[in-house]
Protein backbone atom coordinates (compact mmCIF):
# COMPACT_ATOMS: atom_id res chain seq x y z
CA UNK A 1 0.00 0.00 0.00
CA UNK A 2 1.28 3.47 -0.81
CA UNK A 3 -0.03 4.87 2.47
CA UNK A 4 0.21 3.92 6.16
CA UNK A 5 -2.77 1.67 7.04
CA UNK A 6 -2.32 2.24 10.80
CA UNK A 7 -2.44 5.99 10.33
CA UNK A 8 -5.54 5.58 8.14
CA UNK A 9 -7.22 3.66 10.98
CA UNK A 10 -6.31 6.42 13.47
CA UNK A 11 -7.70 9.13 11.16
CA UNK A 12 -10.83 7.07 10.44
CA UNK A 13 -11.47 6.65 14.17
CA UNK A 14 -11.07 10.36 14.94
CA UNK A 15 -13.27 11.52 12.06
CA UNK A 16 -15.99 8.93 12.78
CA UNK A 17 -16.18 10.13 16.39
CA UNK A 18 -17.11 13.63 15.16
CA UNK A 19 -18.93 13.15 11.84
CA UNK A 20 -21.45 10.71 10.43
CA UNK A 21 -21.38 11.54 6.70
CA UNK A 22 -17.88 10.25 5.92
CA UNK A 23 -16.77 8.63 2.68
CA UNK A 24 -13.37 7.22 1.86
CA UNK A 25 -12.07 7.60 -1.69
CA UNK A 26 -8.84 6.43 -3.23
CA UNK A 27 -7.06 9.36 -4.88
CA UNK A 28 -3.67 11.07 -5.05
CA UNK A 29 -2.03 7.62 -4.64
CA UNK A 30 -3.62 7.37 -1.22
CA UNK A 31 -6.87 7.63 0.69
CA UNK A 32 -9.06 10.72 1.02
CA UNK A 33 -11.61 11.17 3.74
CA UNK A 34 -14.57 13.10 2.38
CA UNK A 35 -16.83 14.66 5.01
CA UNK A 36 -20.23 15.89 3.82
CA UNK A 37 -19.07 15.41 0.20
CA UNK A 38 -16.07 17.71 0.78
CA UNK A 39 -12.40 16.78 0.84
CA UNK A 40 -11.20 16.93 4.43
CA UNK A 41 -8.04 14.87 4.99
CA UNK A 42 -6.01 12.82 2.53
CA UNK A 43 -3.42 10.26 3.48
CA UNK A 44 -0.51 9.67 1.14
CA UNK A 45 3.07 8.45 1.15
CA UNK A 46 4.53 9.65 4.42
CA UNK A 47 2.23 12.69 4.72
CA UNK A 48 -1.33 13.74 5.26
CA UNK A 49 -2.93 16.56 3.32
CA UNK A 50 -5.20 18.71 5.49
CA UNK A 51 -7.82 21.13 4.17
CA UNK A 52 -8.12 24.05 6.54
CA UNK A 53 -9.07 27.71 6.73
CA UNK A 54 -6.83 29.58 4.25
CA UNK A 55 -6.35 32.32 6.86
CA UNK A 56 -4.61 29.80 9.16
CA UNK A 57 -2.17 28.43 6.59
CA UNK A 58 0.65 30.92 7.29
CA UNK A 59 0.35 30.26 11.03
CA UNK A 60 0.47 26.45 10.78
CA UNK A 61 3.32 26.48 8.24
CA UNK A 62 5.60 27.60 11.08
CA UNK A 63 5.10 24.26 12.84
CA UNK A 64 7.60 21.44 12.44
CA UNK A 65 6.82 18.92 9.69
CA UNK A 66 4.32 21.17 7.87
CA UNK A 67 4.72 22.33 4.28
CA UNK A 68 2.48 24.01 1.71
CA UNK A 69 0.45 21.84 -0.63
CA UNK A 70 2.02 22.12 -4.08
CA UNK A 71 0.55 20.55 -7.21
CA UNK A 72 1.91 21.15 -10.70
CA UNK A 73 4.27 23.77 -9.30
CA UNK A 74 1.47 25.85 -7.75
CA UNK A 75 0.69 26.35 -4.06
CA UNK A 76 -2.87 25.23 -3.36
CA UNK A 77 -4.63 27.64 -1.01
CA UNK A 78 -6.25 26.16 2.07
CA UNK A 79 -4.25 22.91 2.01
CA UNK A 80 -1.08 21.86 3.83
CA UNK A 81 0.97 18.68 4.01
CA UNK A 82 1.95 17.27 7.39
CA UNK A 83 4.72 14.66 7.68
CA UNK A 84 3.89 11.43 9.50
CA UNK A 85 6.78 12.13 11.91
CA UNK A 86 4.80 15.14 13.20
CA UNK A 87 1.78 12.90 13.98
CA UNK A 88 3.33 10.53 16.50
CA UNK A 89 0.83 11.12 19.31
CA UNK A 90 -2.95 11.05 19.37
CA UNK A 91 -3.01 14.66 20.54
CA UNK A 92 -0.96 15.84 17.54
CA UNK A 93 -3.18 13.99 15.07
CA UNK A 94 -6.34 15.25 16.80
CA UNK A 95 -5.12 18.84 16.33
CA UNK A 96 -4.98 18.46 12.54
CA UNK A 97 -8.24 16.53 12.30
CA UNK A 98 -10.03 19.20 14.37
CA UNK A 99 -8.66 21.95 12.11
CA UNK A 100 -9.89 20.09 9.04
CA UNK A 101 -13.33 19.28 10.50
CA UNK A 102 -13.90 22.81 11.79
CA UNK A 103 -13.22 24.27 8.33
CA UNK A 104 -15.25 21.55 6.60
CA UNK A 105 -18.47 23.16 7.82
CA UNK A 106 -17.64 26.30 5.78
CA UNK A 107 -15.78 24.74 2.85
CA UNK A 108 -17.36 24.60 -0.58
CA UNK A 109 -18.11 21.22 -2.03
CA UNK A 110 -16.36 20.35 -5.26
CA UNK A 111 -19.12 17.92 -6.12
CA UNK A 112 -20.92 18.95 -9.29
CA UNK A 113 -24.41 20.30 -8.89
CA UNK A 114 -27.09 18.65 -11.00
CA UNK A 115 -27.40 20.50 -14.29
CA UNK A 116 -30.59 21.44 -16.05
CA UNK A 117 -30.45 18.26 -18.13
CA UNK A 118 -33.38 15.90 -17.97
CA UNK A 119 -32.88 12.60 -16.26
CA UNK A 120 -33.92 9.41 -17.98
CA UNK A 121 -37.14 9.41 -15.92
CA UNK A 122 -38.04 12.92 -17.09
CA UNK A 123 -37.29 12.37 -20.78
CA UNK A 124 -40.24 11.97 -23.09
CA UNK A 125 -40.68 8.54 -24.61
CA UNK A 126 -41.99 7.24 -27.92
CA UNK A 127 -42.39 9.58 -30.89
CA UNK A 128 -41.51 12.67 -28.84
CA UNK A 129 -37.92 11.51 -28.44
CA UNK A 130 -37.32 10.64 -32.08
CA UNK A 131 -34.13 11.71 -33.86
CA UNK A 132 -35.99 14.50 -35.66
CA UNK A 133 -36.69 16.28 -32.36
CA UNK A 134 -33.37 15.65 -30.68
CA UNK A 135 -31.03 18.63 -30.20
CA UNK A 136 -28.15 16.61 -31.64
CA UNK A 137 -30.05 16.26 -34.90
CA UNK A 138 -31.03 19.95 -35.08
CA UNK A 139 -27.56 21.27 -34.36
CA UNK A 140 -25.36 18.75 -36.09
CA UNK A 141 -22.04 20.07 -37.36
CA UNK A 142 -21.00 19.41 -40.89
CA UNK A 143 -17.39 19.35 -41.94
CA UNK A 144 -16.69 21.93 -44.59
CA UNK A 145 -14.30 21.08 -47.37
CA UNK A 146 -13.29 24.74 -47.77
CA UNK A 147 -12.09 27.03 -45.02
CA UNK A 148 -13.89 30.32 -44.65
CA UNK A 149 -11.93 33.51 -44.10
CA UNK A 150 -13.01 36.88 -42.83
CA UNK A 151 -13.83 39.51 -45.46
CA UNK A 152 -10.70 41.42 -46.53
CA UNK A 153 -8.38 38.69 -45.21
CA UNK A 154 -6.62 36.20 -47.41
CA UNK A 155 -6.05 32.66 -46.23
CA UNK A 156 -2.61 31.91 -44.80
CA UNK A 157 -0.37 29.95 -47.14
CA UNK A 158 0.64 26.50 -46.00
CA UNK A 159 4.18 26.09 -44.73
CA UNK A 160 6.44 23.90 -46.88
CA UNK A 161 6.99 20.40 -45.53
CA UNK A 162 9.94 20.00 -43.18
CA UNK A 163 12.93 18.04 -44.36
CA UNK A 164 13.75 15.09 -42.17
CA UNK A 165 17.27 14.19 -41.27
CA UNK A 166 18.31 10.74 -42.26
CA UNK A 167 20.69 8.72 -40.15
Amino acid sequence: MPYNEKLADRIRELIAAEEKNVEEKRMFSGMCFMVNDKMCVCLGRGTIMVRLDPDLVDEVLEQEGVSPMIMSGKVIKGFVRVNEEALTTKKKLEYWIRLALSFNKFAKSSKEKPSGKQSSKERPSGKESSKENSPARKFSRRKSSTKKTLPGKSPKPKAPPRKRKTL
